[in-house]
This record gives C-alpha cells, sequence and structure tokens, in this order.
C-alpha cells in the first residue's frame, strides 16, 4: 500500500480554536488518518498521512474552517506509513517565532512561483536567505542562499536584527520546506520596515515538484519532519543522506 501524504497550513483568524481540536481528532481517528496538526488563533498547520479517501475528508473539513476555503496542500507519496499516532496540539503559534502582532495571513511578502525563482535569485541584487534550522540545511539548499545556522526559528529575529544592516539596498528572498516559515518571516520583515521582500511560494516542496532536476538551483535533499526524512525531485523519497558529516540538532 502507497499512503498519500499531506503537507498543509494556512493562517486564519479562529476565534476559538481550541472548540476545533476535538472535532477533527476524532474525524482523523475514524478516516484511519495518523500525523500531527496543531491549531492556534493564527491558524493551523500541520503534515498528516493516510488513505487517498481519508486525506481528502480530512481536508475539506479543514477548508470548511472560517477563513480556511484557501488551504492549499503539498501531496507526496510513502510507501510506509511515515507516522506512529494522530495527534491534533493546541499551540500560541502555528509555527514559533516569539514575536507579537504579526498577522501573516495580511502582511507577508511577495510570492515568486517555482517556475519564476531561478531567474529571481540569480539576480546579484538579490539576497537569498534560507530560513529553515542548521541541521536542516545539512540536508541541502539553493545554490548561494544564506544559512543563518539557528537553531530554531525563534532564532531568527535575533539574526535578522544582528545582520540587517548587511543587505541595505538589497531584494530579499526567502525560502524553507513548505512556505508557513516565509509567510512569518516576511510579515517579520515588513515589520521592521523591509517592503522589497519575497518569498518562494509553496516553499522547497513546491519546487521540487514543479522544476525539473536538469533545471534545478537545489542542491541535496529536503529534510521532512516525518519518517521519510528527506525528499528530492519529484517529491520522491532519499531518506538520510546529508550534504554535511554533521548530523545537528534536531529542534522544531
Amino acid at each position: 500500500m502507497t499512503y498519500t501524504v499531506a503537507a498543509l497550513y494556512h493562517f486564519a483568524s479562529f476565534d476559538d480554536h481550541a472548540a476545533l481540536r476535538q472535532p477533527l481528532l476524532d474525524l482523523c481517528t475514524d478516516q484511519g488518518i495518523k500525523g500531527t496538526l496543531l491549531l492556534a488563533a493564527e491558524g493551523v498547520n500541520g503534515t498528516i498521512a493516510g488513505s487517498d479517501m481519508g486525506i481528502a475528508a480530512v481536508i475539506d473539513r479543514i477548508r470548511a474552517l472560517p477563513g480556511c476555503d484557501g488551504l492549499e496542500v503539498k501531496y507526496s507519496a510513502a510507501k510506509d506509513m511515515p507516522f506512529q499516532r494522530m495527534k491534533v496540539r493546541l499551540k500560541k503559534e502555528i509555527v514559533t517565532m516569539k514575536v507579537d502582532g504579526l498577522d501573516p495571513a495580511k502582511h507577508a511578502g511577495h510570492y515568486v512561483q517555482p517556475q519564476d525563482w531561478n531567474d529571481f535569485i540569480d539576480d546579484p541584487n538579490t539576497v537569498v536567505i534560507d530560513t529553515r534550522n542548521d541541521f536542516e540545511v545539512d540536508y541541502g539548499t539553493f545554490d548561494g542562499a544564506i544559512d543563518p545556522k539557528t537553531r530554531s526559528f525563534g532564532e531568527f529575529p535575533q539574526w535578522w536584527a544582528d545582520h540587517a544592516d548587511e543587505f541595505d539596498g538589497k531584494r530579499i528572498a526567502m525560502f524553507c520546506t513548505g512556505g508557513i516559515r516565509c509567510e512569518k518571516s516576511t510579515a517579520f520583515l515588513r515589520s521592521q520596515g523591509v517592503e522589497d521582500v519575497y518569498h518562494l511560494k509553496g516553499g522547497i516542496l513546491n519546487y521540487l515538484e514543479k522544476m525539473p532536476p536538469d533545471d534545478t538551483r537545489w542542491r541535496g535533499g529536503c529534510f521532512v519532519f516525518d519518517e521519510r526524512v528527506s525528499i528530492g525531485h519529484g517529491l520522491v523519497e532519499l531518506g538520510d543522506v546529508r550534504t554535511e558529516s554533521d548530523e545537528g540538532d534536531k529542534a522544531e
């Protein structure tokens, strides 16, 4: 059996996100779905796996939540179930940055489609920043991208404060695994007065799905937070293959 894996997130304003937890958990359990969903006042985030029909039922339910009709999902396949159980967790943030007052649903940076990304980052006036954690970068990244060497996403605001002056007059292009950290980090930069900031639509996963290997700027694999470990072009499973020998420390 091949399992469908759905990586999803959506920034939306939930009046009572706690009330959404049990109905979602019950539906996932009934459909044999496993993985993790995070719920916060700012939206939903997670990765789940199961049958095509089960995944479709859960995605339909999430799209029916307030403000989530525009939910985008990145699908891939796994030969084995990549998760051991189903969890629906309540969080303060669906991706933790620890900066109050951000609204990525309204103030994220400009999108760049995968088919336009190569030309965009080849521009010498563009600074490309990898917003992922250091151990994820060990598996792969884009040619010429800056690695902030953060151990968690919550360290990114301080890294930016320490280095912002180095990027005066430059266009900022940011990327992450599926897009969620980019939406929040570009919203953060805009809150700091940076308007010329962009991010890869759908993240690395969208790029690897849409761009042919012969026309890639990507090097290595893309780390994913499940038992597949990393994936490559066409979202094929690569396993634990790194571009560097240091394993690093895993931190969300």
